[in-house]
């Protein structure tokens, strides 16, 4: 049976592309949809958020989640990665070691925030591996014409900041929490502030004038809200222009 994006409670931007936000922390994920083959990009804060995306995906796709890309290694986007076995896990260079070797900062800073600790322990104990790391640009051929750019555009939000472009009309620019419009940009004891501004300046360069930027948390904006963040920020930092 045929279901709608807006039936399952996502938002439709382009022809197969869309996202939802996801409770509690009001985290974004988005789903490219190619002829054979599905892009998932962020899981979720646990592996049962993380499994509940997967089905809604697959659904939507009519096939199953062949990719997954992480825009950052923080316990809201990467913690229900576990539940994409099978799929090719894609993030910029340098997040793996951050899955790795950084899980108990992973686990403190969720249940900080509020996460159970055994569903954050269990979240800890089954993170995956990210096999692909992009150090410059990845393009991804999901089938049917459909192709999508992965981008290193960090440092920024985090030393390891993922950006995934869908070329089209509009071209749609997932950017993970380089971009936030739910409210201020969070700015953890991981963020390089010093260049999250240049950071910003490569997303508007990816995505162009025209592009919808999806934000890690809140509403798809435009590039006059990205440049306005980005001098806000760099305002805030003393970041010279």
């Amino acid at each position: 049976m045929t279901v709608t994006w807006e039936e399952l409670g996502w938002e439709r931007l382009a022809a197969g592309v869309g996202r939802c936000r996801l409770p509690v922390w009001d985290c974004t994920a988005g789903l490219v949809v190619g002829g054979d083959a599905a892009l998932v990009i962020d899981a979720g804060s646990s592996p049962g958020e993380g499994a509940r995306l997967r089905a809604e995906a697959e659904r939507l796709a009519g096939h199953r989640v062949t990719h997954l890309a992480l825009t950052h290694a923080h316990f809201d986007h990467v913690f229900g990665a576990a539940a994409f076995a099978g799929a090719q896990v894609y993030g910029a260079v340098g997040v793996d070691a951050v899955l790795g070797e950084g899980r108990e900062a992973l686990r403190a800073d969720a249940t900080a925030n509020g996460l159970d600790r055994r569903r954050a322990r269990e979240a800890v104990d089954a993170l995956v591996s990210v096999r692909h790391q992009v150090s410059g640009e990845w393009t991804l051929d999901l089938g049917g014409g459909r192709q999508v750019l992965l981008a290193n555009v960090g440092p920024g939000h985090t030393a390891h900041d993922l950006a995934v472009l869908v070329p089209g009309s509009p071209e749609v620019v997932f950017c993970g929490d380089l971009v936030e419009e739910s409210g201020p940009p969070q700015t953890g004891p991981d963020a390089l502030p010093g260049h999250w501004p240049d950071a910003l300046d490569r997303l508007l360069a990816l995505g162009g004038e025209d592009a919808r930027y999806v934000p890690g948390h809140g509403a798809v904006v435009d590039a006059e809200f990205v440049r306005a963040q980005r001098d806000a920020l760099a305002a805030r930092f003393g970041v010279s222009r």
